[in-house]
């Protein structure tokens, strides 16, 4: 049987050929970097503008919002968080372990709000760090990022060990931030490989620093992140790194499947 090659099927060939460079192009940008490099240029400081304090809307899960704690176990548990209550603040305890959400949640909209205590040393990774773990794995760093310098993979608002956010609008100490994060979790095939990667978006004081990002798998320190086949549902923790972070405000919403034009 003959071959016929037309003009149509080159044109379709050389796209084809187009895109795979594309996307290896693509692929070599993403691994540029080491992880954690010291080298990786730093996002722009950015001063943000003032905003409101976002308390919990009508469908949100609320995990803190001044008093209980009821919707927040100890991670791992079904027992109560050790965290200290002062006042309006959820204040971590060192030693006493992470916390995380009672339910399980897949695609949700977060928000948390904290803070560095002013008299707080910060000496990169140590002394100001904490973390938002979604389904216990995929975390958004939380950590000072004002006059602390450290790995860009690693600063707030940063996909730690992989994006750097856009650009760096944290606050000094003794002043509160807030995240609004948006993310929609991993889809997997039956044989365990990757349909779909989680992406995230997320909002810092009120400025974007993830855009529907896509996450290269668990985080992971020192090394690059992969998946492994899990649960539609996890819990989200917070992490106790041993530093005594404030928190407050703390609410989540389930997202639906993403609306189709009819």
């Amino acid at each position: 049987m003959r071959t016929i090659i037309t003009t149509k099927t080159v044109l379709l060939i050389t796209a084809v050929c187009v895109a795979g460079a594309a996307a290896l192009q693509g692929a070599d940008n993403a691994f540029k970097w080491r992880v954690h490099d010291m080298d990786r240029p730093l996002p722009t400081a950015v001063t943000p503008g003032d905003f409101c304090t976002h308390s919990a809307p009508s469908d949100a899960t609320v995990l803190f919002a001044g008093s209980t704690t009821d919707n927040l176990v100890r991670f791992g548990t079904d027992q109560p968080i050790l965290w200290k209550v002062e006042g309006d603040d959820l204040v971590v305890t060192p030693g006493s372990g992470d916390i995380a959400t009672k339910d399980s949640f897949g695609d949700c909209q977060f928000h948390i709000e904290w803070m560095v205590p002013a008299d707080r040393e910060c000496k990169g990774q140590a002394g100001c760090n904490s973390g938002v773990f979604f389904f216990s794995q995929y975390e958004v760093q939380i950590v000072q990022g004002l006059d602390n310098r450290t790995y860009a993979d690693g600063i707030a608002g940063s996909l730690y060990g992989q994006h750097p956010p856009m650009v760096n609008p944290c606050k000094a100490k003794g002043e509160w931030n807030a995240y609004d994060i948006i993310f929609r979790a991993p889809r997997f095939n039956v044989d365990g490989s990757v349909a779909h990667a989680a992406t995230t978006t997320v909002l810092f004081n009120g400025i974007v620093v993830q855009d529907n990002t896509a996450i290269l798998g668990s985080t992971a320190h020192g090394q690059r992140a992969k998946y492994a086949k899990h649960a539609d549902r996890m819990p989200i923790k917070i992490q106790n790194h041993g530093d005594p972070l404030r928190f407050r405000n703390i609410w989540v919403r389930e997202l639906g499947a993403q609306p189709v034009a009819q």
